[in-house]
């Protein structure tokens, strides 16, 4: 590349600095290196192939990020869930061979697998169906509720000095209210009791947008993070004018919120294809798309040549190369250098690292990578799997 945001003769920077300037295309000392989490059936699968049995999932020393010398963050808390959440154990309905049937506190009656792989489980009932449902929930979503409050003054002057880029929650405006009453039900709500999505979508940006009022004055926040999960390999689950009529004017007003108290790296959590809703998100401040699912359709050199530098972009290694050879994992990368030379990006894989991704092949997928984001050999050596690695060579076996 004739140019690139990265400048190994830069002095070092925090992590805090490195990541405010490559989301800003600015000049870095070496990328970013973070990444999305582990399947459970991985991280099973590598303590056979020589992962230390003690590394687990999580965050923070003894977790497989930290194992990988993953980029720390920090974040401000907020408490935005259900206040008092529906309390107790699962009903056990019926049994039968490998699976099982739950009734949960709050009304969903699921159905687990109970052998073999644990897939998501299949969804018998939800726990709303009506205006009745709802208001088990929206009594819950009070954004006064003492147990919302927090000393902000005290978070922002511990947060101040941070190394560590610090996040705050965004909140997820349409998928929460899938979880609770179910994809195809809530698509159908749309269109048959628009009314009552419409309160639903409007309680839960009040929440959210109150906790922000009340945070961001006292903390200085580099990026806001959500998530949706509404988009599949067709596009997403309504059509991006009753999405823009439905979240987008709402999310507009938490994006312009954060933007006026200098956060403008906001991104949503959303697999599939987000294509058909990026200029929806763009229209109402939400500039970062995550985690780019490839094989979903969200690729994210397709993206920037689309948007330019008004699209920020995180994730878009495509997962299911990690488990083939080393060429393919090469390839992959090599396929996403432009972007990371050209910043606002940062690599990672598309989802949770699937079970058929081998131990050898990830230890060489993140060297590979943190020599494509300019880790210098002695940092590269800090990374406790790496640390034998005398040389790095990216493209080399």
């Amino acid at each position: 590349m004739n140019s690139s945001i990265i400048k190994d003769d830069m002095p070092r920077l925090t992590h805090r600095q490195r990541f405010r300037r490559q989301m800003h295309f600015q000049t870095v000392d070496r990328g970013v290196h973070w990444e999305f989490g582990y399947l459970d059936e991985t991280i099973d699968r590598w303590h056979n192939e020589g992962l230390p049995a003690d590394i687990t999932a999580g965050e923070g020393p003894g977790s497989i990020e930290s194992y990988f010398g993953v980029d720390p963050v920090a974040w401000a808390p907020t408490h935005c869930d259900l206040i008092p959440g529906f309390s107790g154990e699962p009903k056990l309905i019926e049994k039968k061979a490998g699976k099982a049937i739950y009734e949960h506190p709050d009304g969903t009656i699921a159905e687990v697998q109970t052998e073999g792989i644990h897939t998501i489980p299949h969804y018998i009932k939800f726990p709303i169906a009506d205006r009745n449902d709802w208001q088990r929930f929206k009594e819950r979503l009070d954004p006064g509720h003492p147990e919302r409050v927090f000393d902000w003054p005290a978070v922002g002057r511990n947060l101040l000095n941070s190394h560590s880029p610090v996040g705050i929650n965004l909140g997820s405006y349409f998928g929460t209210p899938r979880n609770w009453i179910g994809f195809e039900n809530l698509a159908m709500m749309c269109y048959d009791e628009r009314p009552l999505v419409e309160e639903i979508v409007e309680t839960l940006t009040t929440l959210y947008h109150s906790q922000l009022e009340k945070a961001l004055p006292h903390c200085d926040v580099d990026f806001a993070g959500g998530w949706e999960d509404i988009c599949f390999r067709n596009g997403p689950m309504i059509s991006p004018q009753m999405f823009r009529e439905i979240v987008g004017v709402r999310l507009k007003r938490v994006c312009d919120l954060l933007r006026m108290h200098g956060c403008d790296v906001i991104w949503t959590d959303c697999d599939g294809d987000v294509k058909p809703l990026i200029p929806v998100w763009l229209e109402a401040g939400l500039n970062c798309m995550f985690p780019l699912e490839v094989q979903g359709g969200s690729d994210p050199v397709e993206i920037r040549r689309r948007h330019g530098k008004q699209i920020l972009l995180r994730g878009g290694v495509n997962k299911h190369q990690l488990s083939k050879g080393r060429q393919e994992i090469l390839d992959e990368l090599k396929r996403l250098e432009p972007l990371v030379h050209e910043g606002g990006f940062i690599p990672c894989v598309d989802h949770r690292t699937p079970e058929d991704v081998s131990f050898d092949n990830y230890k060489y997928y993140i060297r590979e990578k943190l020599a494509l984001l300019g880790w210098r050999n002695d940092e590269v050596a800090q990374v406790w799997p790496l640390r034998n690695v005398k040389n790095i060579f990216y493209g080399k076996k």
